[in-house]
C-alpha cells in the first residue's frame, strides 16, 4: 500500500482540470473522489478523462461527470495474493482500500506490488524531415535537434519514453542525419539500444516504416514524430491498444475553431436560425501512433507514403483504427511561434514529478 494517497483526493465538485493536475502530480495514474466524511464516492483515471473528452466535456466540468462511481475495492485487511488477483482480473493498475463503513483508508497499486518490467515494444522516432517552416533555424540543424531547455527536442522525447520502460529505439534520419547520429550514437549513454533507418530520399511521414527490419517488429510499434513536445501517458496508450488490438491507435488532440461571424442556418432561402460565432470541435492527429505488427510487415520498402494514407488504407480494408485523446501537455513545433512557446513551456515537459 502506498503511504502518500492523501494527495490523490478530490471532492465531487472539483473540476476535470483539477483531476488532471492531481493525477499528474500524484504519479499514480488515479485520483480518488471522497465526500466530506472521507467516504469513497468514486475514482478517476486517465481513461475516464479521455472518455469525457470524447463526449466534448470541458475541463471545467465537475469530476463527477467522468468518475467511476463503482470502482473495485480492497478491504482494509487484505492479503498480497488477493490484491494481485483483483488487480489482474480487473485489468486495473490501482485499487482503493476501504474500511467496513466505506471510508477510504489507502490505495494499492500494481506497480508497487510488482516492479515495472522493461517494455519490449519497438519505438520508431521520425527525425528525417526538412523543417522548412522553421528556417533559418533549420538551415544547419535538423528540426528534431533544435534545443529546448538546453536539450534537443528529440532527446526530451527519448527520455520520456525511456522513463516508461521502452528501450528498443529506431530513428529515421535523412536531412543532416550526421548530427542526429553523432548525438545519440548507439543509445548506450541512456542505457538503451538505438538503430538508424536511413531515408536516401524523403519517404513521407510513414514510408520509413517500410525500412524497419521485419524480425524486429513482433509487437505493436510506437511511432512518434520528432518535432513534438508532450507529456502523453505512453503506458496508458499502449494498454489501450493492447486491450482492443486494432490495426492502429492514433493519439488525437481536440482542436476548437470559432467562426468569427453569425452563422446562418437555412432551408433553401428561408432562414431557420442564426448562431452567433459558433465553436466547432474537431480531433486532430497528435503525431503519436501505435501500429500493429502486420501493418508494418505489409509496407513496401522505399515507397513514399504519408501516415494519413497508411491509416486510410487500414480503414478502407475494414480494419479498426482507434483514437486515443490526449489531454496532457502537447505542442507541435511547426512554426517559429511554436518553438518560442516551447522554450517558455519547457518546465511542463521535463518536470515528471
Amino acid at each position: 500500500m502506498i503511504t502518500d494517497w492523501q494527495g490523490l483526493l478530490l471532492r465531487p465538485d472539483d473540476s476535470i482540470r483539477r483531476a488532471i493536475e492531481v493525477i499528474d502530480r500524484g504519479a499514480k495514474r488515479i485520483a480518488l473522489v471522497v465526500d466530506d466524511s472521507g467516504r469513497l464516492l468514486g475514482t478517476v483515471t486517465d481513461g475516464d478523462i479521455r472518455r469525457g473528452l470524447l463526449r466534448h466535456l470541458g475541463l471545467d466540468a465537475a469530476v463527477v461527470e467522468v468518475m467511476n462511481p463503482q470502482p473495485r475495492v480492497l478491504p482494509q485487511h487484505y492479503r498480497r495474493e488477493d490484491a494481485l488477483r483483483l488487480l489482474g482480473s480487473a485489468q486495473v493498475l490501482q485499487v482503493p482500500i476501504v474500511d467496513e463503513a466505506g471510508a477510504l483508508v489507502g490505495l494499492e497499486t500494481l506497480t508497487d506490488l510488482l516492479k515495472r518490467p522493461r517494455l519490449e515494444n519497438p519505438v520508431f522516432l521520425m527525425a528525417g524531415g526538412l523543417g522548412t517552416r522553421l528556417r533559418p533555424l533549420t538551415d544547419h540543424c535538423p528540426k528534431p535537434m533544435l534545443p529546448v531547455g538546453g536539450k534537443p527536442m528529440l532527446e526530451h522525447i527519448l527520455q520520456d519514453l525511456i522513463d516508461y520502460g521502452f528501450y528498443r529505439f529506431y530513428i529515421s534520419v535523412h536531412y543532416l542525419r550526421e548530427q542526429v547520429i553523432q548525438h545519440f550514437q548507439d543509445g548506450s549513454r541512456w542505457g538503451v539500444s538505438i538503430q538508424y533507418v536511413h531515408e536516401d530520399q524523403p519517404l513521407g511521414t510513414a514510408g520509413a516504416l517500410g525500412l524497419l527490419p521485419k524480425d524486429a517488429v513482433q509487437r505493436p510499434v510506437i511511432v512518434v514524430n520528432g518535432d513534438i513536445m508532450t507529456r502523453v501517458n505512453y503506458e496508458a496508450l499502449l494498454q489501450d491498444h493492447d486491450r482492443h488490438t486494432p490495426a492502429a491507435t492514433v493519439c488525437t488532440r481536440q482542436y476548437d475553431f470559432q467562426v468569427p461571424y453569425g452563422v446562418i442556418e437555412h432551408d433553401e432561402q428561408r432562414i431557420t436560425n442564426i448562431v452567433e460565432k459558433p465553436v466547432h470541435h474537431f480531433f486532430v492527429s497528435a503525431g503519436i501512433y501505435v501500429l500493429a505488427p502486420q501493418v508494418v510487415h505489409h509496407m513496401t520498402p522505399q515507397t513514399r507514403i504519408d501516415m494519413p494514407d497508411l491509416l486510410k488504407r487500414q480503414i478502407d480494408a475494414g480494419r479498426e483504427v482507434r483514437m486515443f485523446p490526449v489531454h496532457e501537455y502537447w505542442l507541435d513545433i511547426g512554426r517559429m511561434s511554436d518553438f518560442e512557446l516551447a522554450q517558455r513551456d519547457v518546465r511542463q515537459v521535463i518536470d515528471r514529478g
